[in-house]
């Protein structure tokens, strides 16, 4: 039996459970955000048979010619809806090219998107382009993942000091993005320097990530070594972001990882990360508890989501305009 590398938490520990398991669960979670950045959650509430539909979609989809794809790209939008050609992201730092192209699912309102969002209405593929399930398939995902988040985001919040919905309020019509990632086979003319995803950090607060289809992601670990994260059915990885970084000025700490090429080049990889974000209007100054509890000096500077937001768009190479 295959075992995770990464604490494992049982997400009922928390949402039915007895005050005792609850302060287990929050504790375990907030020190392994400290000491690591990730961790795994199981009963955590999410249909796997709605995983596994929607890794049947990529498939299907991605599969398809680049001219199909590319109908559904707009550049305008900084990636952040629809479809992202192969190579066009780049890890932070990193000049190569990622080794993957995706479509971004951001939150549905309907007729009426808010003034307040920085983002329009999902864009989604015609009839013809996609299967007929595509946009009911990853609508609910989305709502599963984010049902899922709100436990986890209560969780954080009580450990760093404040209310259980303090957190969650934040996120509350923010702009959360599912991601639908596809890196296909690893080609014989990439550039030498390319992987499948650069070591990076994630933007958000949390990222939720579903089983993928295959092994690959790997966490640095704070000695230096990096420690592979197995892909079990039935887990959701679990990791800090830099804005969650930034907000309990680096008491819960986003951990550098990367998606590395297969041994077999010849393979496809699918993955579902659900990045959790706040509203962009969103305060992700330091908070005054963690700051206490990180030898009381704040390190991390006063921002908003959104301005945060763009900043690490331009620095991957989604947001030229703020490049």
């Amino acid at each position: 039996m295959i075992e995770q590398t990464i604490p494992v938490l049982d997400l009922t520990r928390f949402v039915n459970a007895s005050d005792s398991e609850r302060v287990e669960f929050i504790e375990t979670l907030g020190d392994s955000m400290r000491t690591l950045g990730f961790f795994a959650i199981e009963n955590h509430g999410v249909d796997q048979a709605l995983i596994k539909r929607a890794y049947g979609i990529c498939d299907e989809f991605f599969s398809q010619s680049t001219e199909v794809k590319e109908r559904y790209e707009f550049k305008e939008l900084m990636g952040q809806r629809g479809f992202t050609s192969f190579g066009r992201e780049h890890a932070k730092g990193q000049p190569a090219p990622d080794l993957k192209e995706f479509w971004h699912v951001g939150r549905e309102f309907g007729d009426k998107v808010p003034a307040s969002a920085d983002y329009g209405p999902n864009i989604w593929p015609l009839t013809g382009d996609c299967p007929g399930d595509f946009k009911e398939v990853f609508l609910e995902l989305y709502r599963q993942l984010e049902v899922c988040s709100v436990s986890l985001l209560e969780a954080c919040s009580l450990y760093i000091g404040e209310e259980k919905g303090f957190l969650p309020t934040m996120t509350e019509g923010g702009d959360t993005i599912l991601r639908v990632i596809h890196y296909p086979p690893v080609a014989d003319d990439r550039d030498p320097a390319s992987v499948r995803a650069a070591a990076h950090e994630d933007i958000n607060l949390i990222t939720i990530l579903c089983e993928a289809t295959d092994d690959g992601l790997e966490l640095l670990d704070r000695n230096g070594t990096w420690r592979p994260i197995r892909a079990l059915e039935g887990q959701l990885i679990v990791d800090a972001g830099d804005m969650l970084q930034n907000l309990t000025n680096g008491l819960l700490k986003s951990t550098t990882h990367r998606v590395v090429n297969p041994a077999n080049e010849r393979s496809r990889r699918f993955s579902l990360p659900f990045f959790v974000h706040p509203r962009s209007e969103a305060n992700l100054s330091p908070r005054p508890m963690c700051v206490e509890r990180t030898n009381g000096v704040q390190a991390y500077p006063e921002i908003t989501a959104r301005r945060f937001l763009r900043e690490r768009l331009a620095e991957i190479g989604l947001d030229i305009e703020a490049a």
